[in-house]
């Protein structure tokens, strides 16, 4: 525990030294792509309030200088499976944006999915000495948490105090400098397969860079997708990605749950592949170019030319009708969101004032997914894309990139995590076996 701590604060002050040499990248390690940004920090900020704007929500003086995708490799369910290939990918899209922002990067912040996320919420309640809180209060009353025994080879990944109480007053995002005697605090806590991180961390260092920050992508794709006021009311993000869907809930502006499904896009081009008998790669152009979920009578009638080179002419002229490609897709859809559905249940999701659902990743751009997503999940579902951040290319503003860009808000602004405060070692909670409750049920 004590020597995780260590890591985590070893790479906060990684991250900062990056930020104050202006350049740090970012990675979302998926199952279909890899993609990578780099990031320029300046004093854009200052500039601007100087000049009396305020910078943009979350714009904290970045700009994309980079970026760059290319095919992953070598990563399953999005946990990294051959070493050597996932590097060379790395290296690749690395190179190519290093390429385009001309510029060497040494530092990166990598996010990936999978990992079989938990969560995990924790209470602290502590008395005051002082008058007023300050950060050292702050540190006891985290350190005062109950940690619950989340057994052997899990590490800990996020760990946000996401609500604090001065006596009776709950609610409050910063307690420092308020007046009171009893100050409690709500902690999220996230832990993953301890392998899943150490692999990914072992693959960065073979890239000669230093990782300076891990985060979850459920996680970073929600900060990226879901607006403002989402974020406050309480809203779920679904990052269909190609080997897994992260699901996470944010309430108060902070991510209070968090897990995932090892299921996504792969899937259902493995389905087509297997259905129509033809190469992934052909199967995944038909999902593409013609998939979707919901069938109308046209699609009996829209017939698509499979198409492929066997060398068998009958075998390569075959048509299948729209109808049929939708057949095969939608049960497994279906089976994703049900799956998802679940998730959102365990974790309480339907006693949350608001009931929002966005739905991001690439997979969520199959033509009449939302439809679909609303009769399993519920009425409120819209398709989400993520912020504008400043300098994206284009190409880089899908859903698909959702992930990726919730990497450069989280790099620019990241919540305050168990680690910020100096903690004293010895006070680090103990293991108890306490096990956390679903505490938001109760406080919300």
């Amino acid at each position: 525990m004590i020597e995780l701590y260590e890591t985590q604060r070893a790479m906060r002050n990684m991250r900062k030294a990056a930020m104050q040499r202006g350049v740090v990248a970012v990675l979302d390690v998926g199952t279909s792509k890899i993609a990578c940004l780099v990031l320029r920090f300046d004093g854009t900020d200052r500039l601007a309030e100087a000049e009396g704007i305020g910078a943009m929500a979350g714009q904290a003086g970045f700009r994309v200088i980079g970026a760059a995708t290319t095919r992953s490799r070598g990563v399953r369910f999005g946990e990294i499976e051959a070493m050597q290939e996932t590097e060379r990918a790395i290296r690749t899209a690395l190179q190519a944006a290093q390429k385009m922002a001309n510029i060497r990067v040494d530092h990166v912040i990598a996010c990936f999915s999978g990992a079989q996320p938990r969560s995990y919420g924790l209470a602290g309640s502590i008395d005051l000495e002082g008058e007023t809180v300050d950060e050292q209060d702050v540190s006891r009353v985290l350190s005062a948490c109950d940690v619950p025994d989340y057994g052997e080879g899990r590490e800990v990944l996020h760990a946000q105090p996401v609500n604090f109480a001065l006596d009776h007053r709950s609610g409050l995002i910063d307690p420092r400098g308020q007046l009171g005697q009893v100050l409690s605090t709500d902690m999220h806590m996230l832990t993953v397969d301890e392998i899943a991180v150490q692999n990914l961390a072992h693959c960065v260092k073979r890239c000669d860079l230093e990782l300076a920050g891990l985060a979850s992508s459920a996680y970073v794709a929600g900060i990226a997708s879901l607006v403002e006021d989402e974020q406050e009311l309480g809203a779920a993000c679904v990052d269909l990605g190609g080997g897994s869907a992260g699901v996470s809930i944010f309430m108060k502006k902070h991510m209070i749950y968090a897990d995932s499904v090892r299921m996504g896009g792969d899937h259902v081009t493995g389905d087509i592949s297997m259905g129509l008998q033809v190469p992934t790669a052909t199967a995944e152009r038909i999902k593409t170019f013609y998939g979707g979920v919901v069938a109308t009578g046209m699609d009996d009638r829209e017939m698509i030319e499979i198409g492929g080179d066997t060398g068998d002419y009958e075998h390569d002229r075959r048509t299948v009708s729209r109808a049929e490609l939708i057949g095969i897709m939608r049960p497994r859809v279906e089976e994703i969101l049900e799956e998802v559905r679940a998730r959102l249940d365990a974790a309480g999701f339907e006693h949350l004032p608001s009931q929002q659902i966005v739905l991001t990743g690439g997979g969520s751009q199959i033509p009449g997914l939302d439809g679909l997503a609303s009769k399993i999940l519920g009425q409120q579902v819209r398709l989400g894309r993520p912020l504008r951040v400043h300098g994206l290319p284009q190409a880089a503003t899908g859903p698909g990139f959702a992930s990726a860009v919730g990497m450069c808000l989280f790099a620019a602004n990241p919540q305050d995590e168990w680690w910020d405060f100096e903690i004293p070692v010895d006070r680090y909670p103990a293991r108890s076996l306490r096990r956390a409750v679903k505490w938001f049920k109760d406080n919300w």
